[in-house]
């Protein structure tokens, strides 16, 4: 059976998340472990029992994530789960990849991550900075309406091509307000503004990348034991150098996810396990890839559910 395991970004927090499989799992509970002490503070109490602001602290959100997403990863191994034969992961996720992957250490991968989130909130100052999601009308659309919104020195672009029918800008904020009232106007379904405490990949996010390059070089990068198909560019990568600056270039880069599920399914793989919390690629997966098999591990139930699935479907024989 050929399966991808794919890691959420931010956005798929919520509190309790993890509890259940870290009372359930030793390896799971290993995991918290780990991130609590290369931390210096309880991230699993904070996934735990919250508080909820404080969890959703751009700092916070992004170590919690990973950290559960490894914890989820974790307990599928021990449960016997098979190998991917690729992964990927949405932004943030893609260090989740890549510790699956044994490119990353989890100490190295979650205090990287927590100093990335500080980046990327210190980089603009709160207010001068808005993401949108943008549902019902194509990337070209998206992008017209982006050049045309920004005016003399702003910023506007696509942040996330999340599906053929959802983009998500970032930018200035008055720029991204003038973008949203063009795409209304040019037939979106919908224009949300995002509650994000920053406008993540795009320009703006310089400083955070120029602050993250330093802290980058001094960790190790092994070469990956699966193939990562990478949120720049959707190329395939196994090797620790090439990871390295992917995660560099993401930071200002659009996440090119349709892109990333596309090339997974055109290498022969439809069966997708979505490792943490929420289900938020799980359900962009179905948009692009229909007759995908999505599957997710983010709790004792999601998983034992996941394990039947993959059984069942290696035993009718199908190719997912």
């Amino acid at each position: 059976m050929t399966v991808a395991y794919i890691f959420p970004g931010q956005g798929s927090q919520s509190v309790g998340m993890g509890r259940e499989l870290a009372e359930r799992f030793p390896a799971a509970r290993d995991v918290f472990a780990e991130a609590d002490d290369a931390l210096g503070f309880s991230l699993s109490q904070l996934c735990f029992e919250g508080p909820d602001e404080t969890l959703r602290l751009t700092e916070n959100t992004q170590p919690a994530i990973l950290t559960v997403s490894i914890a989820a990863l974790r307990a599928m191994e021990a449960e016997g789960f098979p190998r991917p034969q690729l992964v990927a992961g949405h932004s943030l996720g893609e260090y989740s990849a890549l510790v699956a992957a044994g490119s990353l250490s989890l100490t190295d991968a979650v205090r990287t991550v927590r100093a990335r989130g500080r980046y990327m909130q210190e980089a603009v100052p709160v207010g001068v900075g808005a993401m949108a999601a943008i549902l019902g009308v194509g990337e070209e659309v998206v992008e017209e309406a982006c050049r045309e919104a920004a005016q003399e020195g702003e910023v506007c672009s696509p942040a996330n091509i999340n599906s053929l029918k959802q983009v998500v800008i970032a930018g200035h904020t008055a720029a991204v307000e003038r973008a949203m009232e063009l795409l209304r106007a040019r037939g979106a379904k919908r224009v949300t503004k995002l509650p994000v405490s920053a406008p993540f990949h795009c320009a703006l996010m310089q400083p955070a990348q120029e602050r993250l390059a330093a802290d980058l070089e001094k960790i190790e990068f092994s070469d990956l034991s699966v193939p990562l198909v990478a949120n720049v560019d959707a190329a395939e990568y196994d090797k620790g150098a090439d990871a390295r600056g992917n995660l560099l270039r993401q930071v200002t880069a659009p996440v090119q996810w349709l892109l990333c599920a596309n090339y997974i399914e055109s290498k022969n793989v439809k069966t997708f396990v979505e490792v943490g919390p929420g289900k938020v690629l799980s359900g962009l997966v179905k948009q692009i890839v229909p007759d995908a098999l999505c599957l997710r591990a983010a709790d004792p139930a999601s998983l034992e559910a996941a394990r039947a699935a993959l059984t069942e479907s290696q035993a009718a024989g199908g190719s997912n």
